[in-house]
């Protein structure tokens, strides 16, 4: 196949190239191609056409696009590899072979769509213990540096350099639930009380949510149990 692999250059040709390509029906070997060498339209069509994942090749051409590449490929990569992994879990075991560190930077996007449909994802890869940990120990030091840095800002910087941060760490904090049981203890315990003690709620909600999940974490259980806020509280109502 001859591929045109370069961006269109308005909004208005590749709309129209992407409704021409979701009406046509290709191989899977086509589909491959275009993920692999495609241009916009082309791998977005190409990702929620894409079949099945019944070899490593398979899954490589889908999570090469999972990062650094336009964000419509992107939405619509997470949501297909959602969308694989759910309907058929013998395709867990190609993904959970992919690099850790693509679906950890995919886990803080930029786009809260992408970020869920990744936390979806990798939840269902955990049974794979060299992925879990090596996921893990990424997001445990992505969390880590979001703190950091939100330690080292002052009143003078812009919120949203503070919310991005904070989006971080919320998406971090998320994916742990699924995760704890392969994180250092030490540096887990340590973001856990860093984000008990954030201003923002929805960082101490989620950092209740793991709380209620193992006795190692107590004090902070008992530290979040009467939080000021209703939302933080609730976590407890049934624990």
């Amino acid at each position: 196949m001859n591929l045109n692999t370069g961006f269109y250059k308005d909004l208005d040709t590749n709309f129209e190239q992407a409704c021409y390509l979701s009406e046509q029906n290709f191989s899977h070997s086509e589909l491959l191609e275009f993920l692999n060498e495609g241009n916009i339209p082309q791998k977005q069509i190409a990702a929620l056409k894409f079949d099945a994942v019944n070899s490593k090749e398979d899954a490589a051409a889908l999570i090469s696009n999972l990062t650094g590449c336009d964000g419509k490929i992107r939405e619509a990569i997470a949501l297909r590899v959602f969308q694989i992994i759910s309907e058929s879990p013998a395709s867990a075991d190609f993904f959970s072979q992919m690099p850790a560190k693509v679906f950890a930077d995919a886990t803080i996007d930029i786009n809260a769509n992408i970020c869920r449909l990744v936390v979806d994802s990798v939840k269902m890869l955990n049974h794979n213990e060299a992925f879990s940990k090596e996921y893990t120990a990424l997001i445990l030091q992505y969390a880590k540096d979001a703190l950091d840095e939100l330690d080292r800002l002052v009143f003078r910087d812009k919120k949203y350099i503070k919310n991005k941060q904070l989006f971080k760490l919320y998406w971090c904090l998320e994916s742990l639930r699924n995760f704890y049981t392969f994180a250092d203890e030490a540096l887990l315990t340590d973001i856990m009380n860093r984000s008990a003690a954030q201003e923002e709620y929805t960082v101490r909600e989620k950092a209740a949510e793991i709380s209620v999940l193992s006795d190692k974490f107590i004090s902070i259980k008992n530290q979040l149990k009467d939080d000021s806020n209703y939302y933080v509280r609730a976590v407890f109502l049934n624990h």
